[in-house]
């Protein structure tokens, strides 16, 4: 029996990032050889162990036959006989087919060393083909590792756009394709997993509502015209850099949605585009099954960030009013994830990066001003029901009046 550390720990060690999960090839090995030595079996397609005390994951060294379409269109086979660089041929990208011995000496027969040395990434063998999940695989990985200037090998590149061409990509579940999205949005540069994807084609089916967005101009105030997708995604580079918030960044993926139902003799103005995004992000969040929260801050973030850039042209009336739709109350977090939305939103343009985004203060002070206002002394009057409500608007408006009249006007 032999056993090598295999796949992303070897990786990330050769890159010297830090190792977090440990994943483990058996060679040699039956089954029954690992459970007697106290390993617990886990998983049906193939066989997996459990560390009797680590509980890191062990998997019996096995080669993989394409048997039908699809990612899991495919039988395994696990045996004594399997050899390391056999299990290793299986795999996705070189850098992820390098194991290590117990002694420390890498086993490495697809030059994924030097491909980490080369920054390339670079599919193990045609195999790659049989498998349309490893293009989100692809894409996950240039974002996850774009930060140490990785991109992906020209041939590589090539055989995505086949793949995509033959359209198995659409067979790949909902769960799957969220499961590597996630991935990449919690990456340092989730961008780059959305422009791999444009580059390949695979964009157009996974994330249609994102891909109509490229070829529809659109401006702001003050900024030149620009394709509605690159500030899409300008706009997710920029969030990640102001914040680690998965939920935010989702949302500033979504905020221009509505654009692409204006039409194009209106271009580059889209005046209704706020309400227009909502029935397409619930429309991509219910297909690929996005949880709930990460849905309702999309659909908040798409309807007022237009209304934060120009917060300060809203009456008293109107700012309470939204707080109100973003059940602020209850959910007073929302007030702060909608701020770094829209910032995100007004630097992600070209030349506007490096702007200050004063209604950030404005709206967080506002938003501080009428959370003192308390209902207490309401009840003590003997106030009931709705009328609390309507006394408690009343009120707040009242301090947000009187709070305004000491604020220097934003520049608009």
């Amino acid at each position: 029996m032999q056993i090598y550390l295999v796949g992303g720990a070897v990786r990330d060690q050769l890159l010297g990032l830090p190792v977090s999960d440990r994943d483990w090839v058996v060679v040699g090995a039956t089954p029954d050889d690992l459970i007697k030595l106290g390993f617990q079996q886990v998983g049906k397609d193939f066989p997996v162990f459990l560390h009797p005390k680590t509980r890191e994951e062990y998997a019996l060294a096995r080669t993989e036959r394409k048997t039908g379409v699809g990612y899991t269109g495919f039988s395994c086979y696990a045996a004594p006989d399997v050899t390391i660089e056999e299990d290793l041929l299986r795999r996705d990208l070189t850098i992820n087919a390098i194991a290590q011995t117990e002694d420390g000496q890498l086993i490495d027969p697809f030059q994924g060393e030097q491909d980490i040395k080369n920054r390339l990434l670079r599919h193990v063998s045609a195999a790659f083909a049989e498998d349309p999940l490893r293009i989100l695989r692809v894409a996950r990985f240039a974002a996850r590792l774009a930060k140490q200037k990785f991109t992906i090998a020209n041939e590589t590149q090539s055989l995505m756009k086949k793949m995509v061409s033959n359209h198995e990509i659409s067979t790949i579940s909902a769960e799957r394709v969220w499961s590597e999205t996630e991935k990449a949005l919690q990456s340092s540069a989730p961008e780059t997993y959305f422009h791999v994807l444009r580059d390949c084609g695979a964009l157009a089916t996974l994330f249609p509502e994102i891909n109509q967005l490229f070829g529809i101009s659109s401006a702001a105030e003050s900024h030149a015209e620009m394709d509605t997708g690159i500030h899409t995604l300008l706009t997710l580079k920029m969030a990640a850099s102001l914040t680690d918030n998965i939920e935010i960044r989702f949302a500033v993926l979504c905020h221009d949605f509505g654009k692409a139902l204006t039409p194009p003799e209106q271009w580059p103005d889209h005046g209704d585009h706020a309400i227009k995004a909502i029935p397409l992000i619930e429309a991509m969040c219910n297909r690929l099954r996005i949880p709930n929260r990460m849905k309702e801050l999309a659909k908040l973030v798409a309807r007022f960030h237009q209304q934060i850039h120009q917060i300060n042209q809203l009456p008293p009336e109107s700012m309470i009013n939204l707080f109100n739709q973003l059940d602020s109350w209850r959910k007073p977090d929302r007030v702060n994830q909608l701020i770094i939305a829209c910032e995100a939103d007004a630097r992600g343009w070209m030349g506007q990066e490096h702007i200050t985004y004063p209604q950030a203060k404005f709206v967080i002070e506002a938003f501080k001003t009428v959370q003192q206002v308390s209902s207490k002394n309401l009840i003590e009057q003997g106030i009931k029901g709705i009328a609390i409500r309507d006394a408690l608007t009343q009120q707040r408006i009242q301090a947000l009046t009187d709070w305004r009249l000491q604020q220097t006007i934003l520049p608009i």
